[in-house]
């Protein structure tokens, strides 16, 4: 499954951004989706993640109540609604999926339990 990932650029902060991940192909519905980021010197971080049927979101506490993960099933895309955007935000965002099991619903926030990973997005947040 290849993700393709769009959406990043440059804002103030306190801006918003929305971040899109395609995944085309019929099994797009039967994959967990996450977002993870990574800042330069960093290890890749967890930031949210959204059952098949959206009807279960995990977010990082860093971002819980500013970020909003979501998706549409239809155009086998997931988004991630980033608000109040800070400095601290600036990262490569990469949006990974897999399929639904209990050891990706349990370490849903480790990039491990994820199979499949787009090429990254770069989201800068100047202070």
């Amino acid at each position: 499954v290849q993700l393709q990932a769009s959406g990043g650029g440059l804002v103030q902060a306190g801006d918003s951004l929305r971040l899109s991940c395609a995944a085309p192909g019929r099994t797009f519905s039967s994959y967990v989706m996450g977002w993870f980021r990574q800042a330069p010197g960093t290890e890749r971080q967890f930031v949210a993640q959204i059952s098949r049927s959206a009807s279960r979101t995990r977010y990082a506490p860093s971002v819980n109540g500013r970020f909003t993960i979501s998706r549409d099933n239809t155009k086998n895309t997931v988004y991630l609604q980033m608000n109040s955007l800070k400095f601290e935000d600036t990262a490569v965002y990469y949006c990974a999926g897999g399929p639904d099991t209990t050891d990706l619903r349990n370490n849903y926030y480790d990039s491990k339990a994820y199979d499949y990973w787009g090429q990254g997005t770069l989201v800068t947040v100047s202070s």
